[in-house]
């Protein structure tokens, strides 16, 4: 997550990687690393009042006991009580971290494990082709003020974030719209093309821009990637809003992950 920020924001001062196989080589780099997406081995949701979390069998049997009333969620241990902050990670002898998070009206402890299934097994990458014609010059329109666009997750929860515009442009002889939100402080597009559930992850892919220029904006579909919900159950991914579902098939970018 930290080398994937770091790339983002060289894309923000304008550094962008040298080349795309770059891109590429460090964005899987990124979800090897010990707290990366397939490090993730556990998304427990809390009930109100007390709480047991197991940890993976290598912590030794570990349990941390938390209790959570009205959205607030306090750690009970032999050294005492804390209260935890949400976003914010707290790390076990064990080299297992847990995360209080907020999804929707949910809460819940979310713990990441060097050790997990997902990441000892993981094999590596698909990619298209790099291919030229699927980086556009897009026209970049706008809003004045944000506009507000609806983003449900894969839990079905909804919520508003803003889009500063939308980016048009022409593939295969047709124009097309998308509408971004802002992430890390870059345009960040998720969108769903003709390829998915057969050459590409069913539910779409993400795909992130550096902020426009004039009224342009660059969008390199060889750097699809995929949503974390591609390599593990613990990962509550947003998904394409209906305006960025097109009829047009982009093969180009990241192709679908395979487990095994």
């Amino acid at each position: 997550m930290q080398l994937a920020l770091a790339i983002g924001l060289m894309l923000m001062a304008g550094e962008a990687p040298t080349s795309t196989e770059q891109w590429r080589a460090d964005y899987e780099a990124g979800l090897r690393a010990p707290e990366g997406w397939l490090s993730l081995a556990g998304l427990i949701w809390l009930h109100t009042g007390p709480n047991t979390v197991e940890l993976p069998s290598h912590c030794g049997g570990k349990n941390l006991n938390i209790d959570f009333r009205d959205g607030h969620a306090t750690l009970h241990a032999p050294a005492g009580a804390t209260e935890l902050t949400l976003d914010k990670s707290m790390l076990e002898p064990c080299g297992v971290s847990a995360t209080f998070i907020k999804r929707g009206e949910r809460y819940g402890i979310r713990l990441r494990d060097p050790e997990a299934v997902t990441r000892r097994e993981f094999h590596g990458l698909k990619w298209f082709a790099i291919d030229d014609k699927y980086r556009v010059r897009a026209v970049w329109h706008p809003y004045q003020p944000a506009k507000l666009i609806p983003i449900t997750n894969i839990l079905g929860d909804t919520e508003s974030e803003p889009s500063p515009g939308y980016a048009e442009f022409v593939l295969e002889g047709k124009t097309y719209k998308l509408e971004p939100t802002i992430e890390d402080g870059l345009l960040f597009f998720m969108f769903r093309d003709l390829t998915a559930s057969n050459l590409t992850y069913g539910s779409g892919r993400f795909l992130k821009a550096a902020m426009p220029t004039g009224d342009s904006v660059i969008l390199d579909f060889n750097r699809a990637y995929n949503p974390p919900c591609a390599y593990t159950e613990f990962a509550t991914c947003p998904v394409p809003p209906r305006q960025n579902r097109m009829a047009l098939r982009v093969e180009a970018g990241q192709q679908r992950y395979a487990a095994h």
